[in-house]
């Protein structure tokens, strides 16, 4: 039952980013123009976006279990550092530059379009790259203890 509600969501979600213009470069881009001719629609879906998770959270808080009996792993950091600010920085410009995010590229990436399938061949060797750097960071870190 869980995994037949688990791909429902991501299907409503998959609808929900194409009816809303986020799987479209071009519109992500408009949006994000506010200096040219700037598209004020995606900050309706982002609104009801934000509505949406704002309520979900706070129903969420303090449950040990989802509604379907799984257990609730909801994030912990409430820090704002620096690694987030830059992680924010670095996003921001990828989302701006390409018009993607993760979840508008796969279902671009799903109907057939060749520039989400080079966003998300970039997007994952970012990914495998900040591994390995952390990576190396932490061996660094290990070895400065001992």
């Amino acid at each position: 039952m869980v995994i037949i509600v688990q791909f429902a969501a991501g299907l409503l979600f998959g609808l929900g980013l194409l009816v809303s213009g986020m799987a479209d470069p071009a519109k992500v881009q408009g949006f994000l123009d506010v200096a040219g001719q700037w598209d004020p629609s995606l900050a309706l879906v982002m609104a009801g976006a934000i509505g949406v998770g704002y309520f979900a959270f706070r129903k969420a808080c303090g449950r040990p279990l989802s509604f379907l009996g799984e257990e609730m792993r909801l994030p912990g950091a409430e820090a704002i550092d620096r690694r987030l600010l830059l992680g924010s920085l670095l996003f921001g410009a990828g989302w701006g530059m390409a018009g993607y995010c993760p979840g508008p590229a796969l279902v671009a990436f799903a109907g057939g379009s060749a520039e989400a399938s080079v966003f998300l061949v970039a997007m994952l060797c970012g990914m495998a790259a900040f591994e390995i750097m952390e990576r190396m960071v932490l061996r660094k870190g290990a070895l400065a203890c001992n």
